[in-house]
């Protein structure tokens, strides 16, 4: 039994009973509203139906998780240490000074959250990668918990068991070796300062997080980057001393509001701060890095077999700026082609050309050029059928789909799904969340 026949199997036993599934997908909203599955204020969007993985896919996702990092790595290698290569980023001297500070552990990387539209074994194609603040993961726990809680799983074949991924405790492990690394020693006092803005939207997740670091040992504050002070060679927020910042402020604010965290960024360039989401990851964070790794420059130090791979899987993108642009031609290709903000999140300023009508797709390529933009190769994303319930009925229709990887320490450590029926997956284009489960296959 493969993925898709596992899910017309769920289907087909929901579908069975429409009135029971519906009173109990409305219990599942009640539980969501109490949980910590909260954004802005707001409790979670999602589906009557988890997303359902195999052993295989799992296999892949790590085999291609794995390839991808090797590859950027490489990437960041090359920006370290060589002054043409840099310039291809186009980063400011203040962020440029931060990337290049010796942060005293292996992994240039350590959280990072890779997105892409997966088909299967061979088939994807990524989206992009959010390695600064990468979030998300208490929404597939909360999810998670009340799915097995439901019991809708109890007509799935008895040789196949759910089970999907730990992200707190699992993450506070990693960061006691990159601690370690670093030459910091765990103590009864060691405290990690989870750092953003006050008034955040996620503010639930980071006291999940809190929460696995004292659970671990660790005592742990979350902490307003504007609140802390850089004094012989170390942060501290108030009397307390910081020994590791669990960084989930993103590098574009640290950057624009760099006059009102000067302490922080004084800690960051000392290189005397343990910061577990050291700015390096602004490289690969950046969306030019899919512009970059097509550039003849990278090709020049990868594998013919990272090459490939890169040619096959990252879609082909470009700075949309300059003279030499057909709009005309960009008009009549709008369907395959999206325009992207370099360094904005969470879909904002983003177009898929199929949202828009050719007058409409026409002002909005104007507005972008040269405004920073990027303009890329439209990847439709795979379709499936998934459940849906309406208040009084429940309806099969279709979702295009987006996975996300999750890196810790460079590893992949967990997934998560999201649905939407826009071109555009995200919170911003009315998109949903479903619990990630990994499906064990029967010998």
């Amino acid at each position: 039994m493969n993925r898709l026949e596992i899910e017309r199997f769920y289907m087909k036993e929901i579908l069975k009973n429409k009135e029971k599934h519906i009173k109990n997908y409305k219990e599942m909203i009640k539980k969501v509203k109490n949980s910590t599955a909260m954004y802005k204020g707001e409790p979670i969007p999602f589906l009557y139906m988890p997303k359902m993985y195999t052993e295989s896919d799992l296999n892949e996702f790590i085999k291609l998780s794995e390839t991808m990092m090797g590859i950027l790595r490489k990437v960041i290698d090359r920006y370290l240490t060589n002054y043409e290569y840099r310039k291809e980023f186009r980063f400011g001297s203040l962020l440029d000074k931060l990337i290049r500070v010796e942060h005293g552990f292996r992994a240039y990387v350590p959280m990072a959250r890779i997105d892409l539209f997966y088909k299967g074994i061979g088939k994807f194609k990524f989206c992009e990668l959010n390695a600064d603040g990468s979030s998300a993961m208490n929404e597939d726990r909360e999810l998670g918990k009340i799915f097995r809680e439901s019991g809708i799983f109890d007509n799935i074949p008895h040789d196949f068991n759910e089970e999907n991924f730990e992200l707190f405790n699992s993450w506070v492990k990693e960061c006691e070796k990159m601690y370690t690394e670093f030459g910091g020693v765990k103590g009864e006092e060691t405290t990690v300062a989870i750092v953003d803005w006050s008034g955040g939207g996620t503010v639930n997740e980071f006291k999940v997080f809190k929460k696995a670091f004292e659970e671990n040992g660790f005592k742990a504050i979350i902490v307003d980057p504007r609140d802390v002070t850089f004094k012989e060679s170390t942060l501290y927020h108030n009397d307390t001393k910081i020994d590791i910042v669990y960084r989930r402020l993103v590098t574009r604010e640290i950057i624009d509001r760099s006059d009102e965290i000067k302490d922080f960024i004084e800690g960051c360039l000392s290189g005397k701060v343990c910061v577990i989401g050291p700015i390096k990851s602004q490289i690969i964070h950046n969306k030019r890095i899919f512009k970059i790794l097509h550039d003849e420059e990278t090709k020049a130090f990868l594998t013919d077999e990272e090459i490939s791979f890169i040619e096959e899987h990252i879609p082909l993108t470009k700075y949309f700026e300059g003279d030499g642009w057909d709009i005309n031609k960009l008009i009549a290709d709008k369907d395959e082609l999206i325009l992207k903000p370099s360094d904005l999140y969470a879909s904002r300023g983003v177009y898929a050309g199929k949202d828009f009508t050719d007058e409409m797709w026409r002002e909005k390529l104007f507005k972008c050029k040269d405004e920073d933009y990027l303009i890329q190769e439209y990847y439709t994303p795979h379709k499936t059928t998934l459940l849906e319930v309406t208040e009084d009925d429940i309806v099969q229709c279709e979702f295009n789909n987006i996975t996300g990887i999750y890196m810790y320490n460079e590893k992949m450590a967990g997934l998560y799904s999201r649905v939407g029926k826009n071109p555009i997956i995200s919170g911003l284009h009315e998109c949903y969340t479903l619990p990630t489960f990994i499906i064990k296959e029967s010998e």
